[in-house]
């Protein structure tokens, strides 16, 4: 709970709020939330939940006013205002759970491939929205980035294997030209190994070529 002694006017000057220039409407929404912090207290939830609102209510603060009155840095404030109700309560779970993101598991790595495969160029944000979506699991961008690199799904990693061609050009570049006979006559065929070897034909002769032609 909000210390009793705490009065709107604090409040205001702790997020460096001119309370002068508040609109009607901003000061009715401060004082409503206000009230919320004093009733539901400053722990981690409560003041998700009222940030989420104040964020997306748009109420004309900027985003560092609300990150002071919240009690959080300008960029936590803004990745907060990126996130969907969703997503902010998942982010709650999870660090009830112990843990501010979801976890990558194994079987994520097949259609992160085919995503990848199919957009190439796709981001690291584009990969997070698609688990996300998926799996409905919101992961942080250090956890992605060591499963694309365990996997094998990093840019580099894909970079250099798109740089080397397919396997099978490879190995036949690698393996080089067949071998050819150089020696021997000329009538016999190279052989490779495993095959058989093929019987050799009788030598020519001019003589029984006569006699068969004299016996026919």
């Amino acid at each position: 709970m909000v210390a009793a002694t705490e009065t709107f006017a604090a409040w205001l000057a702790q997020g460096r709020v001119p309370e002068g220039r508040l609109t009607r409407e901003q000061r009715g929404l401060l004082q409503a939330a206000f009230r919320f912090r004093q009733q539901q207290g400053s722990d981690y939830y409560a003041m998700r939940v009222l940030g989420h609102f104040l964020l997306h209510c748009q109420s004309g603060l900027k985003v560092a006013q609300v990150a002071r009155l919240l009690g959080i840095s300008r960029p936590t404030a803004s990745r907060q205002q990126a996130l969907s109700a969703k997503q902010a309560i998942q982010q709650a779970h999870h660090r009830l759970d112990g843990r501010p993101y979801g976890k990558l598991l194994p079987r994520y790595a097949g259609p992160i491939a085919a995503f990848l495969f199919r957009y190439p160029a796709a981001s690291r944000a584009d990969l997070i929205d698609l688990v996300d979506r998926t799996f409905g699991v919101r992961v942080s961008r250090i956890a992605l980035y060591k499963f694309l690199k365990k996997f094998g799904l990093d840019e580099a990693t894909r970079q250099a294997a798109a740089a080397e061609g397919s396997p099978a050009t490879t190995t036949a570049g690698a393996a080089g030209p067949a071998p050819r006979r150089t020696e021997g006559p000329a009538s016999v065929p190279f052989v490779g190994p495993g095959q058989p070897v093929p019987t050799p034909a009788p030598p020519f002769s001019p003589r029984g070529r006569r006699t068969r032609a004299r016996s026919s």
